[in-house]
């Protein structure tokens, strides 16, 4: 247990230094309109940009990852802070 607690603050550290080039801010908005919002703003990124994801949607946790994935993109961090979930997604 002790070992998956340093895992998680190392991961956070990380993802604290990563400055993102984009902020993208979906409140309020049900699944799939956030994985939906990501994409499109995903696709007027530059190669090597990074977007910087925050929404309240619990379901985008379901959509967003694999979405990224499968469109060649990079998953860089995913952080959860009560009932708002971060991503970083690099280009």
């Amino acid at each position: 247990m002790t070992a998956q607690t340093d895992q998680q603050a190392v991961s956070s550290a990380d993802s604290a230094e990563i400055t993102p080039d984009y902020n993208l801010e979906i409140f309020g908005e049900s699944c799939p309109y956030p994985a939906v919002a990501t994409l499109e703003a995903m696709a007027s990124l530059s190669k090597g940009e990074i977007l910087e994801v925050v929404t309240d949607c619990g379901q985008s946790i379901n959509n967003i990852p694999p979405d990224a994935k499968n469109h060649g993109y990079t998953m860089l961090s995913i952080e959860q802070n009560g009932p708002h979930i971060r991503y970083l997604i690099k280009r």
